[in-house]
């Protein structure tokens, strides 16, 4: 059904201002946040405890962003009868069990499995928790209200991961995924007693939903959020080097940068999603022209500590602030679908993620260190492109 109808008919949606029962998918969004990136910080403790190497440890990783891409869409389909609140409910239960897990996992298999249970619930909590947000507010400001859920995420990445990662390194790896554990419990007591009940969609067929998934329109959406996120984790996933080897911060010093970014993140999710209510389509091609201007700037600026530290807040804005936008455009595209196309979404970035740690890897080793910028701006670019002509195709038609 289509997210305008929904809307109108929720009490919330009559009010100017965002309802308080965002902030229970907020806080949903921190601790899914926190269990993607804590690993990162905790990982040699990680490594020691369960006598495996550092790289078996990454898997931990790997297998996490597979389950999101791969596992997310599938469980939304198994799942698209079950009314949205129970769902979000069932969901919190699985990612608090899964983290439980982590806690006592006795081996490095079980703690796989712990992380690859978790991982379902990611992609899924987004995608039907950002059709639930839009439900809840006017039409105008759906997509602000997917931003408001999304700061969960980006403020897990200021906030969450570094404490995460100090409880690990105090108190033992477990102890981590004990704290996500509690945040989960919070989420959940946040989601039954603020989040209202809505109503049911009209079931539709796994086939129909497969069908709405791969019409030509939103994969073209979905090949931009991949292509932007390539883009993005191209160069991000090596800032730490970029910083200390070519820009000559000591690596100490790279943390408070990781913190600015993280802050332009935010910001730029916000403002990004006013944009987006505001005028769609123009903001998101604008923002990834900043986006490619920004790192084609950092090709040079990068040579520079202050000009550096400014351009990368920048980045990091942009890089965010197009999400809102893209993720309310690919939901009112599959209007069968808007769960399983939102979650996809997330399943579309996991991959654009993996392929951008996996190019900026080829052009550190085949070119150089100080390439990765512009390689990061071309693949941006390309998502413009594909934009660009989406919007001119759609003009031809008409």
């Amino acid at each position: 059904m289509e997210l305008t109808q929904h809307a109108s008919r929720r009490p919330e949606a009559a009010k100017g201002g965002f309802p308080i029962s965002l902030l229970s998918l907020t806080v949903g969004a921190f601790a899914i946040g926190m269990t993607e990136f804590v690993i990162m910080g905790i990982l040699p403790n990680v490594a020691e405890d369960l006598n495996v190497s550092i790289s078996a440890a990454g898997q931990l990783i790997t297998l996490y962003a597979l389950g999101v891409a791969v596992g997310a869409p599938i469980l939304t389909m198994l799942t698209q009868q079950i009314p949205q609140k129970k769902l979000l409910i069932f969901l919190m239960f699985l990612f608090i069990a899964g983290n439980g897990v982590s806690v006592i996992a006795p081996n490095y298999a079980v703690l796989m499995g712990a992380r690859v249970l978790t991982a379902l619930t990611h992609g899924t909590f987004f995608g039907v928790g950002a059709v639930i947000a839009a439900n809840l507010v006017r039409p105008d400001k759906r997509a602000g209200a997917v931003s408001v859920m999304m700061a969960g995420l980006t403020i897990a990445n200021i906030l969450g991961v570094p404490l995460g990662t100090y409880i690990g390194q105090h108190m033992g790896w477990r102890a981590s995924f004990g704290a996500i554990a509690l945040m989960g419990v919070i989420a959940l007591i946040g989601i039954v007693i603020l989040i209202p009940r809505l109503p049911q969609e009209k079931a539709i067929s796994i086939k129909q939903q497969i069908a709405a998934l791969i019409s030509p329109k939103l994969m073209v959406f979905l090949l931009i959020c991949a292509l932007g996120n390539s883009g993005l984790f191209a160069v991000f996933t090596y800032i730490t080097p970029l910083l200390v080897d070519i820009t000559g911060f000591a690596e100490h010093s790279v943390t408070w940068i990781l913190v600015l970014f993280g802050i332009g993140v935010t910001i730029g999710n916000i403002v990004g999603g006013k944009l987006a209510d505001w005028k769609l389509m123009p903001s998101i091609i604008g923002i990834y022209c900043v986006i490619v201007i920004a790192l084609t700037a950092l090709t040079f600026t990068i040579h520079n500590e202050i000009a550096a530290v400014a351009t990368i807040f920048v980045w990091g804005a942009g890089s965010f602030a197009v999400m809102p936008g893209l993720q309310v455009r690919i939901m009112s595209i599959a209007q069968g679908a808007p769960a399983l196309a939102s979650t996809s979404s997330h399943s579309a970035g996991n991959l654009g993620n993996a392929v951008g740690a996996f190019v900026g890897g080829w052009v550190i080793t085949h070119m150089s260190l100080s390439s990765l910028p512009w390689v990061g701006a071309i693949l941006v670019g390309l998502a413009l492109a594909v934009g660009v002509g989406s919007i001119v195709s759609e003009r031809r038609v008409r």
